[in-house]
């Protein structure tokens, strides 16, 4: 291949953040090889204001992916770089999953307004219009200290059935964005009073939470690491939610190298980055979700990891008033049919 290998990716930050840090890995990996970054615009790029979470409400499969997956097909990309979260579970044909390098933190992160902050001198104890007391917390605080009538933003159905379980005397709204719109009208707003965020998210943009809960820019990176990232909004503290809290959603905090099947010198450029454990876990995770016959919008819940020559998966659906669990293990070579098992346990 004589010409550059192109990596297409969306546009928001987070989507560039991860497809630069592909595309440095696979410079490393090849450094003969030329790499250029295409950015494509998505579906769910341009419906920012439909509804994902309306039971009923019809949206396109593969909102985040299809038109990096066309790019591929009609052969303007070679390599599509996707949150795997958002990567139905079926391909189109002559596409196909080649890689997932190491995968970040697989938790959610409850984030809410610091009691503390001088960013809310005078909002602090005020109700608002509708008579309602904002909630401005504490370091630690989780879905527990949220006072009764508290309201979370989310746009997550996964999310959201799970703090109704945990709190049904909250209440959940919706919210769209990117992690820097959704922090800034948890700051400057007060028509909620929390909302959840995947770490890996936070982590990418190169957000750390500090010793007394602060969400910050990580200031061990330095300022050449730095460059082009935007600090969070002042006054916003987070709350790392453990899974047996806030089970996380198949594929969290992985990224999915997408490439065409029958281009074996691209598979084997993207392959050189695919970590074993983690595609194993997710193999695992996507098959569960694929044999309960739902999408990334679906309520239901999976987090698998690889202990020794096993892999271990826990499993939750929230379609049901009740929510029902599963979890089992089984050999790496079996990841799939474990999928497949829990969800014959669950359906």
């Amino acid at each position: 291949m004589s010409r550059p290998v192109i990596i297409c990716t969306r546009g928001s930050a987070l989507a560039l953040a991860q497809s630069n840090t592909v595309l440095a890995e696979l410079q490393r990996a090849w450094p003969d090889r030329e790499f250029e970054l295409r950015i494509i615009k998505t579906t769910g790029d341009k419906l920012q204001a439909a509804s994902m979470a309306q039971p009923g409400e019809l949206l396109p499969k593969g909102l985040f992916t299809k038109e990096l997956e066309n790019a591929l097909l009609a052969r303007e990309a070679d390599i599509a770089v996707h949150s795997l979260k958002d990567l139905p579970t079926e391909l189109p044909e002559g596409l196909h999953l080649t890689a997932t390098p190491p995968r970040a933190d697989v938790r959610d992160v409850l984030l809410f307004r610091d009691a503390r902050s001088p960013v809310f001198a005078g909002r602090i104890g005020k109700t608002t219009s509708e008579g309602r007391s904002p909630f401005f917390g504490r370091p630690d605080a989780g879905l527990m200290a949220l006072p009764a009538k508290a309201i979370v933003a989310t746009s997550s159905t996964r999310r959201a059935a799970q703090v109704r379980a945990v709190r049904p005397d909250v209440e959940v709204v919706e919210i769209r964005g990117n992690v820097d719109t959704r922090l800034r009208k948890l700051v400057e707003s007060d028509a909620f009073d929390a909302t959840l965020l995947a770490a890996a998210g936070l982590v990418r943009l190169q957000c750390f939470i500090g010793g007394k809960g602060e969400l910050r820019l990580d200031l061990r990176l330095s300022p050449q690491e730095l460059e082009g990232f935007k600090a969070p909004p002042e006054g916003v503290l987070a709350t790392v939610l453990e899974p047996e809290v806030m089970l996380p959603a198949v594929g969290q905090g992985a990224v999915a190298l997408e490439t065409r099947s029958d281009d074996e010198e691209v598979n084997a450029l993207a392959a050189a980055l695919n970590h074993r454990n983690t595609h194993l876990s997710v193999l695992a995770e996507r098959a569960f979700l694929r044999a309960m016959g739902g999408g990334c919008q679906s309520p239901v819940a999976a987090t698998a990891r690889v202990l020794g020559h096993q892999v271990e998966l826990r499993a939750a659906s929230f379609r049901e008033a009740t929510p029902r669990r599963a979890e089992g293990r089984l050999p790496v070579a079996q990841a799939e049919s474990l999928g497949t098992r829990l969800a014959d346990e669950l359906r």
